[in-house]
This record gives structure tokens, C-alpha cells and sequence, in this order.
């Protein structure tokens, strides 16, 4: 596979136009979409399976509003296991259903989660099931400053 760099290098304008357009709207039709970067459907549809091929794009995403489906609470979890138990954490964040994001990453905490619930007491719950693997430090997320967006181009 090509490194980032050939990859961000192999992207053209129109490449360009396409991910923003896509970024914008992952619904577009095809047609749409080649009305938009004032090509062709064909090589549009070209296009696309090349940025699909290369992994450039790995899918089509569901933006959904968790707030409109009763999830009230959003927070962001640092989860440090405690010795031994960085496995078994791992697996109970994949189970838990309320952990709608977690990466691995560098520092103290091994884990920063992104969690959902509609309650206090529902955030309690799912984090005294960690309790006795983990050390968990939990922010509220009160709002987003910054949404997913795409990298520079």
C-alpha cells in the first residue's frame, strides 16, 4: 500500500472536488456529483472506485443525532486499566454498547473513549462495570467546537 504522502500526492483538483463534495453529502448520486465536478458520470464513477481501491475512501458513513434518539449525554473517558487487565478492559469496551468510539493511545490512559448515555445514573452504571479492571476520568462534552472534517488536501 502507498504511504500517506504518495497517496495526498496522487490526489488531483479533481479528486479534491470529489472528497469535498462526498464530505459534504455522502448521498450524492453519481450524476449529482459529476454535475458538481463538471465531468462525466462515467469517470466520475472511475474516480470514485480508484479513491475506493487505493483505501482513500473506506466507506460511506451515517451521521446520526444520538440527541434526537434520547441520548442526552455525551462524554469523553480516559480509561487507564489497572496492571494486568488491559485485555479484558479492551473487551468490555468493544461489549458496552455506549461506547460508541474508543482509540488507543499514548500516555497514562491507554484508552479515550466517547461515550452515550441518556442518564447520570445509565453513565454511572457502565463505568462501575469498569471500576474493578480500571481507573476511568470522565468529561462531560458540552458541545463541538470542530466536527469530523477531512484532513488538508
Amino acid at each position: 500500500m502507498k504511504s500517506l504522502q504518495s497517496q495526498k500526492s496522487s490526489l488531483d483538483e479533481t479528486d479534491i472536488r470529489i472528497l469535498t463534495a462526498l464530505d459534504a453529502n455522502a448521498r450524492l448520486s453519481i450524476s449529482e456529483l459529476a454535475r458538481m465536478v463538471g465531468m462525466s458520470s462515467p469517470s466520475v464513477t472511475e474516480r470514485v472506485r480508484r479513491l475506493e481501491s487505493t483505501g482513500v475512501i473506506r466507506g460511506f458513513t451515517l451521521d446520526v443525532d444520538t440527541n434526537v434518539l434520547g441520548y442526552q449525554i455525551r462524554a469523553m473517558v480516559r480509561i487507564r486499566p489497572l496492571p494486568g487487565k488491559l485485555h479484558i478492559v479492551e473487551k468490555l469496551i468493544q461489549e458496552c454498547p455506549e461506547f460508541i468510539e474508543c482509540d488507543r493511545v499514548t500516555g497514562d490512559d491507554p484508552f479515550l473513549a466517547r461515550l452515550i448515555v441518556q442518564t447520570i445514573k445509565q453513565m454511572d452504571d457502565v463505568l462501575e462495570a469498569l471500576s474493578q479492571y480500571a481507573v476511568t476520568s470522565t468529561a462531560i462534552i458540552k458541545g463541538t467546537s470542530v466536527k469530523r472534517r477531512l484532513p488538508p488536501l
